[in-house]
């Protein structure tokens, strides 16, 4: 069931980069696809978030570890198309570092998604805002932290 919800969310991410062609429409496919995910698999968004096995020659696993292991790989390699892609165009930062972009990246917006999610009614009560304002809000933040200023160097 996990590696199933894994090729979903593959399959939304490859969509949400295929459909568009700026890189601000990308990313907001991109959130999209994750909340969409989130809400129709909140169990496995959870563990998708948790530590999986990356040792598969020093210890017994189940083929689906290492396919569900493959897959994150593979939704890698799209997160890292897309802010390659971003910066090729000139409108992402061009100092990103790839491999810990890709993590903050990830461990932005999921937590986010998460985030509101559980702290609905809260987000609600305290802000005034709805889970789809805050979402709206939130990632909006972390598209102006990689996207290229005017007049900035390409690096």
């Amino acid at each position: 069931m996990v590696l199933n919800s894994m090729k979903k969310l593959y399959g939304y991410l490859s969509s949400a980069l295929i459909q568009h062609e700026t890189t601000k429409a990308r990313y907001d496919a991109i959130c999209r696809g994750l909340v969409q995910y989130q809400e129709e698999f909140p169990f496995y968004f959870k563990m998708v978030l948790d530590k999986i096995n990356t040792d598969f020659e020093n210890q017994d696993y189940l083929p689906e570890e290492k396919e569900t292991y493959q897959i994150g790989e593979e939704i890698n390699e799209k997160i890292k198309s897309f802010l390659l892609s971003g910066m090729e165009k000139g409108e992402l930062r061009g100092d990103l570092e790839i491999m810990p972009a890709i993590f903050n990246f990830w461990g932005m917006i999921s937590g986010m998604v998460q985030l509101a999610a559980n702290k609905e009614e809260y987000i609600k009560k305290s802000m005034n805002l709805s889970k789809r304002e805050f979402l709206e809000y939130g990632f909006s933040l972390v598209y102006h932290s990689i996207k290229k200023l005017p007049g900035q160097a390409m690096d």
